[in-house]
């Protein structure tokens, strides 16, 4: 700060302000020990900051020297490292000695700020508080002086007061005297006494103002001036000992900073590779690698390790084959195309640990580390495929020449159906499996692979029936028992004879067609009529009473192909109700069950015709009644599983199925399936479609997103929704639709 030419001093400009002076001085002084103590506090945690240090050093210490030999060579070495260390362990143990070194510093630090700063300052404060208190004393004293001057003069005041009245009382004495002459001597006199009195007053007087003046304008400014010297001598003492503190504390950060320089240097000498290096050095050894698999045969079936070639082992191979070498184009593809996504990436990382570019490594390793695990699944996909297609082309040559192929397409089947190679039934919730969009051949999932390639290409819907029935004959005649053994006594067939709801149920209440043949028992009978020798073991027989399986015809858009099934037959064309329906709206009849009825008009695709029943008319579901038909109904035959003959099945993707239908806990009342609601009928639930879907078979309706349909029958269970469009039901994926 610049110096102030003639400052003004308390002197000169306070005059008599010095006990506020004083005070203000007392206060600054008083100041050093709040300065003081700071230092003090200060120091304190310097150095409980410095045994905090030194204490995690050494914690570390003990911790690094537990572990450094796994840290450097590993748990179980080949040779081991005496004591030598890893880089890495080498630099970290370099950060606990420079953590150490700056623990002492903190505490050399503290230390200096006691003994160089604090204890000093506490010295001066008293020293100036010895002087600050000086000054107080000879300021009263000078107080005093000028006070008793003040006295001194009201004492001469006092006098000459009574010396003029004793002159007064004098001169009234020589009036009334009797010796006027003593009297008025008497009087001369005290005028006398009366002079000098005043002359020692005026002289009084002269002396306290010449007192007042030296008081005012010398001896107090002095006084005052000299104390606020006090308090300019003891800011300059404390600027040197802030000065001195901060040279204390900037020699200690220095300190720091250039043990910090070297534990920088250090690092910089670690390099990555080291410590794998010592590592490497350290466990380098013999590797033998592990010999490859080979053949084992089993302990119950002996068998050389060469491939089956024979006819039946060809199929399977051609058809894996076909499916490797179609995959294997794509695959390596696919990889290539996630390879340079790796490679790009690791480039970017590269630019990040160059800093050329500015990104998060870790996001970005985890991207690349996320990319690597995608290219290792498709790269285990490619070996398979390539491993497969060498090894069956070694063994069997390119199979897969002129061979015709099915165009497969997975298929969840809702009705009962047969697998084209196995004879076996395809039925269930997770009745998964295939069939070809050309020649119509259904298998299993597990039959797909041992299907021969010969499909005899597009076929229309007669030719498909008729290879249908051709493949499902070749697979019964697999599935032909070759009877019993000999000491097993055989069991007699089980079969039962036409009945009124065999005639009136499931597709024959449609078609006309007559239930006759054996029935498999896991159909139609309850456990009480299957044989004992068929039920498992342990299988209580009850007496429970037999129950006819009540099944409902499929929706008329799956029948209408079959003779006399659709309902639209010709005007006045005689019908039957097949099930009880009650009314829903206007316009629609409430008809019993087996009611007699007329059609008046047929369907039109809405899934409802209008009829007479008496002398009501009204609309009601197409798929309740059973039209009377002169044309002889095809003959549904039996079903069978197990070892039992079976005969062909027709196809279909209808949404309904054979078992839909259902008893009542009433008593066997017979339920109706769902209908389409009629146009124009009330609380009409529609549905809108989420996603565009292409239909996979004529059970299907397409969609595009946003499209609407009417809901008829929600998802039972199976995946699948049945909905009504132009007047026509069929299923589509319930997941890609919602109410609205």
């Amino acid at each position: 700060m610049a110096e102030v030419e003639n400052a003004p001093t308390f002197g000169s400009e306070l005059r008599d302000g010095f006990k506020p002076a004083n005070a203000w001085v007392a206060n600054g002084i008083a100041w050093l020990d709040d300065i003081q103590a700071f230092y003090r506090e200060r120091s304190a945690i310097e150095k409980e900051y410095s045994a905090k240090l030194n204490a995690l050093a050494k914690k570390y210490f003990e911790k690094k020297t537990r572990k450094s030999a796994s840290l450097s060579v590993g748990d179980t070495p080949t040779m081991t490292p005496g004591s030598l260390e890893s880089a890495s362990l080498t630099t970290w143990t370099t950060h606990l000695t420079t953590l150490e070194a700056r623990a002492d510093e903190h505490e050399r630090y503290g230390n200096d700020l006691i003994t160089k700063v604090a204890d000093p300052m506490k010295h001066m404060s008293v020293r100036f508080e010895e002087l600050r208190k000086r000054h107080a004393e000879y300021a009263e004293k000078l107080e005093k002086e000028r006070d008793s001057s003040y006295a001194d003069l009201r004492k001469m005041k006092g006098k000459y007061d009574a010396a003029c009245q004793e002159v007064e009382t004098k001169r009234k004495k020589t009036e009334s005297a009797f010796d006027k002459a003593k009297a008025q001597s008497s009087f001369q006199q005290q005028i006398l006494e009366m002079n000098n009195v005043k002359n020692t007053y005026l002289i009084a007087i002269n002396v306290t103002n010449k007192y007042k003046e030296k008081y005012y304008f010398e001896y107090l400014p002095e006084i005052m001036d000299s104390l606020q010297d006090l308090s300019e001598f003891r800011t300059l003492r404390l600027n040197g000992l802030w000065t001195l503190a901060s040279k204390l504390e900037a020699n200690m950060l220095q300190q720091s900073s250039s043990q910090v320089d070297h534990l920088s240097q250090e690092i910089t000498r670690n390099q990555p590779h080291l410590d794998s290096m010592m590592y490497i050095r350290h466990n380098m050894g013999s590797f033998q690698e592990p010999p490859d698999k080979i053949f084992e045969p089993s302990p119950v079936w002996h068998d050389e390790p060469t491939m089956i070639v024979d006819e039946a082992a060809k199929v399977y191979l051609r058809n894996l084959l076909n499916k490797s070498k179609s995959q294997l184009g794509d695959l390596r593809r696919e990889a290539d195309k996630k390879r340079r996504e790796v490679e790009a990436i690791k480039r970017v990382k590269q630019k990040i640990r160059d800093g050329t570019e500015q990104k998060d490594e870790v996001a970005v390793v985890s991207q690349m580390f996320s990319m690597q695990e995608d290219l290792h699944q498709v790269e285990r996909k490619r070996l398979m495929a390539e491993v497969e297609t060498s090894t069956i082309t070694s063994a069997v040559g390119d199979v897969t020449l002129g061979a015709k192929n099915h165009n497969f397409k997975s298929q969840t089947f809702k009705i009962p159906t047969n697998c084209d190679l196995c004879g076996e039934r395809i039925w269930g919730l997770s009745a998964k499996g295939f069939d070809c969009r050309d020649c119509g051949y259904t298998c299993h999932s597990k039959c797909e692979m041992k299907v021969p390639a010969e499909c005899p290409g597009e076929q229309s819907k007669e030719e498909r029936k008729k290879l249908k029935q051709e493949r499902q004959s070749a697979a019964n005649a697999l599935l032909k028992p070759s009877g019993p053994p000999e000491h097993v006594v055989e069991l007699p067939a089980l079969s039962r004879s036409d009945t009124v709801t065999s005639k009136t149920s499931g597709y024959a209440a449609s078609s006309q067609r007559s239930m006759t043949g054996p029935i498999s028992p896991s159909e139609e009978a309850p456990a009480s009529e299957v044989p004992s020798s068929t039920r498992p073991a342990g299988t209580a027989t009850t007496g429970a009473v037999r129950k006819n399986r009540v099944i409902a015809p499929p929706p008329s858009a799956y029948i209408s192909e079959l003779p006399g099934s659709a309902p639209n037959g010709s005007l006045g064309q005689k019908g039957k109700m097949l099930y009880s329906f009650e009314a829903g709206g206007a316009g629609e009849l409430s008809v019993p069950e087996g009611r007699d009825l007329v059609v008046l008009e047929p369907d039109t695709g809405s899934g409802w015709v209008k009829v007479r029943a008496g002398y009501k008319e009204g609309l009601v579901p197409a798929s309740y009644i059973e039209l009377s038909s002169s044309a002889p109904a095809a003959a549904i035959a039996p079903q069978h599983t197990g070892q039992s003959a079976r005969p062909p099945s027709t196809y279909s993707n209808s949404g309904s199925s054979i078992g839909t239908s259902s008893l009542s806990p009433a008593g066997g009342k017979k339920k109706g399936p769902a209908v389409a609601p009629r146009r124009g009928a009330k609380k009409l639930r529609y549905v809108e479609a989420m996603y565009d879907y292409t239909a996979q078979s004529d059970a299907e309706h397409s969609m595009v997103e946003g499209e609407r349909f009417v809901l008829i029958k929600e998802d039972p269970g199976d995946g699948w929704a049945e909905v009504e469009k132009s007047g026509i039901t069929k299923s589509v994926p319930a997941s890609y639709i919602q109410v609205v």
